[in-house]
Parts: C-alpha cells; structure tokens; sequence
C-alpha cells in the first residue's frame, strides 16, 4: 500500500539566488539534470537526443503565451492590475483582477499600452469561476489583437523584472501555435531549431497537444491534506493523429516522452478513462504519488516550487524520495530554478519501492 503524503513532504530550502531571472544566453545551452541514471549526471540541454532512442515520441505543448497582463484603471480613477486567464466567444474573457475596491457589473476598465499612446475600454459583466474568483469582461473587439497591442508579457511573480523585448522572445516557445496560455510550458523553452534537428536525424518522433496554461499554475497549495486542495482548471486539446502517433509508438516499443508537466496532464487527462481518446474539454487533474500513469514514460521537466502541484506531479511519476534526493542534488549543484531556470529528464516508476 502506497505511504500517504502531506503537504510538508513536498518542502525544500531553496536559495533565492537560484530562481533564474533571465534565460540562458542559448535556449539549448541550459543545464540538464539526468534522473534516468544512479548517480544522476549532469548535463547541458542539447545533450538530449543522445540520451531518446530511435523511435521515442516527444509530444510538446504548442499553446501560445499571450500577453495576458494589462494595467489601466475604473472609471472612478483607481488602478487596476489584470491577468487574462481565458478568452471567450464573443470578445468576453476570464481575468484575475486587483483593485482597491472590485470594480462592479455594469462598470467600465480603462486598459493602457505601455507606451501609454492607446488605450482600450472594457465593460465588466460580473463575477466568474471558483468562489467567483475571477471577474467576466467585454471587450470591444478581438481580445488576442487588443492584448498583443495593450499587454505585457505575463513572467511569473518571482521574477522580479519589467517585461521586455527578451522576455516576447524567450518565454515562448519556438513552435508556439495556438495563443491563449498565461504562462509558458517551460521545459519546452530549451528547445531551438537546431536541437530538433538533431532529434529528427536521431529518429526521435514529435507529436503535439495544446494546454492553455493558466495562471493557476503558480497557486500554491495551502492545505496540508493534499485531498482538500481545489486544482484550478485548464483547456486541453489531443489531437487524433497524436493519439495515433502515441499508439504506433506504443505497439513499436518506443516510449512516449512528455516535454513538460502541462503536455503530461493533457495527455493523462485524455487518457482518465484507461484509453486515450482525442478532443478537447477542461480538466482540473490533480497528479500526486500513488496516481496511475497510462500514456507517460519520460518526462522533461524544470524544477517546480516548493510545496507546488507540479512538484507532486512529477513525484507522482519517478517517486518522491528519488525527486527529492533529485532536488537537492540541483541545489548543491547550484542548477537554475523555475521557469527561466535549467530542467531534470525524469523516467516513470511504478514500483512500489519508489512511491
């Protein structure tokens, strides 16, 4: 019987010199902590087609981070600051919303470029999603097009920069495709044209899924019996020639590697039924040690949060003392944390003796 887990299991010290504040000078020439091995070795990012097989399928998010924050004011003059966190039908969105007093149903947002030479105005409709915690607006036109000309590029609250030009270009992935995410899918930002090239000629296989990852992806957990925390919920699509590629890899021996936690709960929330099935829904999957794996073998991954979700996650895939023994290997090591920071290759473990 799998050993029961509390929140404090999931803690680690964490110098704070080590959350990486800009990437690497090259998206490949990051650090690559390999799990797969006892001792684990390290390694840099582009090392990685040596350590797949011919015939391995890596599958990779390929939503698109949108420039989901914006700044402005209410009518009334007081400041607000806003996370789009969905885009609806209709010019309406989802956002995650910070004022002095909430601005009302009925009221009007006034949304600043920030360059502050245009501006757009938002009617606010209400309250929305869990405990009402986000707020339901209109805009006047094509969300994606407003934001991309009135937004900022979403970086996540530890880092501590302004967005710039860097930040569009590297908290992106380079075949991001399908816009609507509010964070990157992070482990994918290594990868550069010439590292999938050189996977191409290695006979490693790729394949594709879209998470549109939500800000809720840094909410922390604050329960100490993991079963009361409340996943936030994400849209996921699985292609049907994804769940084809994943089956002829299957059937040929290859083994399925998830480039990122959000690729893997798309790909096991599709798959919640035993069998993997195409299309397209939301999911609030919440992955800790004891969860059966369907489709995962391998996963690429970044370093998470103390006491976070993901770190369960990939806990729940190649065991909690291994990962733990993992992390504190990366600290001694001084490996860069967090979004901007270096990656781990994990392998799957269903014995018993790694939970």
């Amino acid at each position: 019987m799998s050993r029961s887990y509390t929140l404090g299991d999931f803690d680690f010290d964490l110098p704070p010199e080590l959350i990486a504040q800009h990437p690497a000078a090259e998206r490949s020439g990051s650090r690559l902590l390999d799990g797969t091995t006892e001792p684990p070795a390290d390694r840099i990012f582009r090392d990685l087609p040596g350590l797949l097989r011919a015939g391995d399928l890596l599958v990779f998010n390929d939503t698109r981070v949108i420039k989901a924050r914006l700044l402005g004011a209410k009518a009334s003059g007081g400041s607000v600051e806003a996370l789009v966190e969905r885009v609806l039908p209709g010019h309406e969105v989802l956002m995650h919303l910070r004022a002095s007093k909430s601005p009302k149903a009925g009221g009007r947002v006034r949304f600043v470029s920030g360059d502050g030479a245009s501006h757009f105005d938002a009617e606010v409709l209400g309250r929305a999603g869990p405990e009402d915690s986000l707020f339901h607006l209109r805009f006047p036109s094509e969300p994606f097009a407003l934001l991309e000309r009135h937004g900022h590029v979403p970086l996540p609250p530890y880092i501590t920069h302004a967005d710039s030009a860097e930040d569009e270009r590297r908290y992106q992935t380079v075949f991001a495709a399908r816009p609507g995410a509010a964070a990157a899918p992070t482990a994918a930002l290594h990868f550069d044209e010439a590292l999938l090239a050189a996977l191409d000629a290695r006979g490693v296989k790729r394949a594709a899924v879209t998470l549109h990852v939500g800000a809720g992806t840094f909410q922390p957990v604050r329960t100490d019996n993991l079963a009361e925390h409340r996943m936030h919920s994400e849209w996921f699509d699985v292609p049907q020639a994804t769940v084809d590629a994943i089956a002829a890899t299957k059937a040929a021996g290859g083994r399925v590697v998830s480039v990122g936690t959000t690729t893997l709960r798309a790909l096991e929330s599709a798959a919640a039924s035993g069998t993997l099935e195409a299309g397209s829904r939301d999911t609030s999957i919440f992955i800790t040690p004891g969860f059966r794996f369907h489709v995962v073998d391998v996963l690429v991954t970044n370093f998470h949060l103390p006491k976070s979700t993901l770190l369960m996650l990939v806990s729940a895939l190649a065991g909690h003392a291994r990962v733990m023994a993992l992390y504190r290997h990366a600290i001694d090591h001084r490996y860069r944390f967090f979004s901007y920071g270096d990656a781990m290759l994990l392998e799957r473990h269903d014995n018993e003796e790694f939970r």
